[in-house]
């Protein structure tokens, strides 16, 4: 194995096609500006070490970053790339993550716009993120004690699992596939409109007009919070601990609930049951 420790590197393509390397305490910063550092790189061990240039991790495989910091200009930090481990880091640039698979993502800070786009078999843990359009048709993903705040996240994406999250967002879950959410906080307008075969267990939901158009949706022993108008036009089976605003023509299946302030029912087709029980007030 190769190593380099605490060097400076700036030019064009500086280690690329690098195979068996360890970098230690190294920057990637200069004035000449540089991309590309470890482009078609492979086993690379990446530790404590700064990235201020553009698209450093493109076509590479086996791949560990440790305790590294990517700034804002570390566009495009890591696409097309495979067998990922990243741990400890500042994820800060746009697009940070892009047609990868297999990686996983720990104790990470990310701010990245349009981060996680078409990826795969992502498992991400006791991470937070910001950024719109995040994790946009991706599947296979499992997240656990995982934060984020960004509008339009988890759009189209399919086969996954989060667990024990925290989500301030807008328009989530859009057309989502095959998605289990359990133990977690949900909150933000129009939640998971045109999704199918989502389940949400044990979670809080807060926000107006949730959940309509959907196929297949279940809740099972949730909170709805400030929620209105919500089922819209969509398949359901639910159980709801407390109070709703209001509901709105679900086309079918049953909702269970403590209580709702209004029933609207004004489409012909609209075909769902709504049961009060006074023990889900509690």
């Amino acid at each position: 194995m190769e190593i380099y420790n605490g060097q400076i590197f700036d030019e064009e393509r500086a280690l690329y096609g690098s195979v068996d390397v360890q970098v230690i305490g190294c920057r990637f910063d200069g004035p000449a500006d540089g991309e590309s550092a470890l482009k078609e790189s492979r086993d690379i061990v990446v530790q404590n070490s700064y990235f201020n240039l553009r698209y450093p991790f493109w076509h590479d495989t086996d791949l560990v970053i440790a305790g590294s910091e990517m700034t804002e200009l570390c566009r495009a930090a890591l696409w097309y790339s495979r067998d990922i481990h990243i741990s400890g880091c500042k994820m800060h640039g746009i697009k940070a993550l892009r047609e990868c698979s297999d990686v996983v993502i720990e104790n990470c800070d990310i701010i990245s716009p349009e981060f996680g786009w078409s990826v795969s078999d992502i498992v991400m843990k006791n991470s937070s993120a910001q950024g719109e359009y995040f994790m946009m048709r991706s599947n296979d993903l499992r997240f656990d004690y995982v934060t984020l705040k960004g509008k339009y996240s988890f759009q189209y994406i399919e086969d996954a699992v989060f667990t024990n999250c925290r989500f301030d967002t807008k328009d989530a879950f859009w057309h989502a596939k095959n998605v289990l959410v359990k133990d977690s906080v949900i909150k933000g307008e129009y939640l998971a409109w045109y999704c199918e075969n989502v389940t949400f267990e044990n979670c809080t939901i807060i926000g107006t007009q949730p959940l309509c158009y959907c196929k297949g949706l279940k809740l099972i022993n949730c909170r709805m919070e400030k929620a209105d108008l919500a089922f819209e036009k969509s398949e359901v089976d639910a159980t709801v601990f407390g109070e709703m605003l209001s509901i709105k023509n679900p086309k079918s299946g049953v909702i269970r609930l403590g209580s709702v302030k209004e029933i609207i029912m004004d489409d012909p087709e609209a075909q769902g049951r709504i049961e009060t029980d006074a023990e889900l007030l509690k």
